[in-house]
Order: structure tokens, then sequence, then C-alpha cells
């Protein structure tokens, strides 16, 4: 990873270290494999702390351009995933 993920400084550390799980799930997405249900929590903490659309269109095109890896895809493939499956794109 050479790259720094997107985060906004007046977040509590918390907040994150949340935030950047939800990268890193995304990453785990791509790179080897994630459980739906390991995802999809990362991802319900992300909007916690980052609730609104444009904010969040933001960090994910942010972490897309650095990363070369898609939140939305991430997201969009997750939800169509049965209980139990495993989050995996190729």
């Amino acid at each position: 990873m050479d790259y720094q993920y997107p985060i906004d400084y007046t977040w509590s550390t918390e907040e994150t270290v949340q935030v950047i799980h939800f990268f890193q799930a995304v990453e785990e997405a791509y790179e080897t494999g994630i459980g739906r249900e390991q995802f999809m929590a990362a991802y319900r903490n992300f909007k916690q702390i980052v609730p609104g659309k444009s904010e969040e269109k933001k960090l994910c095109g942010e972490f897309e351009e650095l990363s070369g890896y898609s939140p939305y895809k991430a997201v969009t493939k997750a939800k169509e995933l049965p209980d139990g499956g495993k989050l995996r794109i190729k």
C-alpha cells in the first residue's frame, strides 16, 4: 500500500479507526475476499461517521483514486450477496 487513507482531521481517534477499518475491508474484498457480514458491519460503522451521501462520495472517490479499489462497487456487490456469502471482487 503506497497511499494514505482519506480522513477528516475533525474525527475522533475512534472515528478515524472505524473509517480506516472500512477502507481496509474494501481492500480485503479485492485482494483476498471478506465475509459479507464482516464487510457490511464495517460499512454500517463507516456510515455512522459519514452519514451524508456527498461526503461519502467524496471520501470513497478519493480512496478509489488513490487505491484503484471502488468502495461503491464493493458495497453494491455486498448488498446483492446472501447472508453468509463471501465478497470477492475480481
